[in-house]
């Protein structure tokens, strides 16, 4: 049975492994949007809506009630987003307009997912965003990661897919403190591989590696 807090970024079918969820790809939808340098009024449950239903060319009204789902029994409550302020508002109910209307963003929490979700596209600003706020513990894993963001970005955001996951999957108790470690116990036969390569790739001469980077090239 399904927690009413749970996470389902990547929730698959179970007849079609490959193929996300409605729910899974509405809250990747949300986290992006939000990951984004969208406007106040496009980070409502009102704009979310509709900047999502126009990237899927359906009526925004249709998935609107999705969307304040996710925001408000899943995303706001785990903390992965929260308001940000609130806008004001001309028409309706005279209390609404005192109030206004909230918009959103991530915090910390939301940032390390985001770096997680393979359509969010401004990964390195996210990434500097992320260890600008970490502590001691987790600096150690700040310099060697983005050295590889910026040599290997498909490898080094594959490590938060992979421990964002492993999240979800409750195969890690919580995400913080951020610590790669947690990951040890978990089997990932990629990762096995990634690091033969890149152990195999240090111990080549530059001819050797020269001729490893035309054969994968010819597969790739």
């Amino acid at each position: 049975m399904k927690s009413k807090t749970k996470l389902s970024i990547f929730d698959t079918f179970k007849t079609k492994y490959n193929s996300l969820t409605g729910e899974a790809m509405r809250q990747r939808s949300i986290i992006r949007i939000l990951s984004s340098n969208a406007n106040p009024a496009e980070r409502t449950r009102t704009g979310i809506s509709q900047k999502i239903a126009k990237g899927q060319g359906i009526v925004w009204k249709n998935i609107y009630s999705g969307i304040f789902r996710d925001l408000d029994e899943i995303l706001l409550p785990m903390g992965i987003a929260e308001e940000h302020g609130r806008l004001p508002l001309k028409r309706g109910p005279k209390a609404l307009q005192e109030k206004g209307i909230p918009f959103y963003h991530l915090t910390r929490k939301g940032v390390l997912i985001a770096l997680s979700i393979k359509e969010v596209e401004n990964k390195e600003k996210l990434l500097i965003e992320f260890f600008s706020e970490s502590d001691s513990k987790e600096k150690e894993f700040e310099k060697v990661l983005t050295n590889l963001s910026r040599t290997s970005p498909n490898f080094t955001y594959s490590i938060f897919q992979k421990y964002v996951k492993a999240f979800c999957d409750d195969k890690i108790i919580d995400l913080f403190p951020f610590d790669l470690s947690k990951l040890q116990n978990i089997p990932d036969e990629s990762l096995v591989i990634q690091k033969e390569i890149l152990e195999a790739v240090l111990k080549l001469s530059n001819p050797e590696k020269d001729e490893a980077i035309r054969l994968l090239s010819e597969i790739t």
